[in-house]
């Protein structure tokens, strides 16, 4: 069951209390009203008026030990709080709100101390004694939350607050370090992108230039080959203009006739 919230006026003492006073006035807190318990449990065979009057002035001092525990647990709890998690916190302050309900009922233990001193009837006896039960189940309860406090959640633990720091720096390291990689990684991208671009476009003016090369080439080529095919028709005609003015100024060539000798007879001698 969740308490309702309370919150008391701040006490400016003229006096600076020092951190960690906490745990040493607690065990007072916690163990006055428990011994106060099994005194007057005692104390209902016994009835000794002594007893009652030791009790009363027990309870006095738990009563101012308790307003002890809650100023000093507060200015504890200030120190401990940055340095604790998020459910460490949510710990600490039920575990304030729960001490400072014990705080106020301190005082209320002690009215009825005093009502069943004054009315002697065994009803305001019970009464009192049942307000002490619950305010002892309270501070051992108060005591447990405050031991989960230091041994799990490390409140005002100086090496637990070490570590916690360390840790912090750590944090701190590991985000500049993640920012100067998203940094670099941002820089990288628009190199890449730039030499992409540079790239893309010496590739395209290679390739308009390599097209306007080839056009040339073909266009000069073709002019190459009018020029030669133009050359050599100037030729054939200059070779034919030349044969035809040879043919003109060398005289048709004379055929002698040729007589044809007689045939002579050979003697052919006999024997």
């Amino acid at each position: 069951m969740e308490l309702p919230a309370l919150k008391l006026p701040a006490i400016n003492l003229p006096f600076d209390v020092p951190v960690l006073l906490h745990p040493p006035i607690d065990h007072f807190v916690i163990a006055i009203p428990v011994i106060v318990l099994l005194v007057e449990i005692i104390n209902l065979f016994a009835k000794k008026r002594a007893i009652g009057v030791i009790t009363f002035f027990l309870l006095v001092v738990g009563m101012l030990a308790a307003f002890a525990a809650y100023y000093t647990g507060t200015i504890d709890g200030k120190e401990a709080f940055d340095g604790l998690t998020q459910a460490g916190q949510a710990e600490l302050k039920a575990h304030k709100l729960l001490g400072t309900y014990l705080m106020l009922a301190s005082v209320v233990v002690v009215l009825f101390k005093l009502l069943s001193a004054t009315i002697k009837k065994g009803l305001m006896k019970g009464l009192y004694l049942l307000v002490l039960v619950v305010f002892v189940a309270g501070i051992l309860k108060q005591g447990h939350d405050g031991g989960e406090l230091v041994y799990e959640h490390g409140a005002n633990v100086e090496r637990v607050a070490d570590l916690d720091s360390d840790l912090f720096d750590a944090k701190e390291e590991l985000d500049e370090l993640k920012e100067e990689m998203k940094s670099n990684s941002q820089k990288a991208a628009e190199t890449v992108e730039a030499v992409k671009k540079t790239v893309s476009e010496a590739v395209d003016n290679a390739a308009k230039k390599t097209g306007e090369a080839v056009e040339s080439a073909k266009e000069n080529g073709a002019a190459a080959v009018e020029a030669v095919k133009a050359k050599g028709a100037e030729v054939v005609e200059a070779v034919k203009a030349k044969a035809a003015e040879v043919t003109e100024h060398t005289p048709a060539p004379v055929v002698e006739k040729v007589e044809e000798a007689p045939a002579q007879t050979v003697p052919v001698e006999t024997h």
